[in-house]
């Protein structure tokens, strides 16, 4: 049996979560370590590792993270200017091997990243 990452157990209501938006495919809730006014992880039900570990049959799920993203960022009043990131392993950042996608917005988001 494969233990649960903490977003899987949030998914199944056995973590607590400031939850924005959910439907079929996708659940998206507050971070608890917030990088920008907004910061909100988007994450498939589906458990997928990583990025890279995505596959052609799980195309529409990511295209469906993205553009819920962009539809949850105009419903905070972010609609024109936000960011979505998403980190491919440790060496990138991920800390949580379940994939999610971050949007941040609300601030000046400076550029290179990291």
């Amino acid at each position: 049996m494969t233990t649960k990452t903490l977003f899987s157990r949030i998914i199944d209501r056995e973590l607590p979560a400031d939850i924005v938006y959910e439907d079929e495919l996708c659940l998206a809730f507050r971070d608890i370590n917030p990088q920008a006014p907004l910061h909100v992880l988007v994450v498939p039900r589906k458990p997928i590792g990583k990025l890279s570990e995505a596959t052609e049959t799980d195309q529409s799920v990511l295209g469906h993270l993205l553009l819920k993203a962009a539809e949850i960022a105009k419903t905070f009043g972010h609609g024109e200017s936000f960011r979505l990131t998403v980190n491919n392993g440790a060496g990138a950042g991920q800390t949580v091997f379940h994939l999610h996608v971050h949007l941040l917005a609300g601030r000046h988001l400076g550029w290179p990243p990291g």
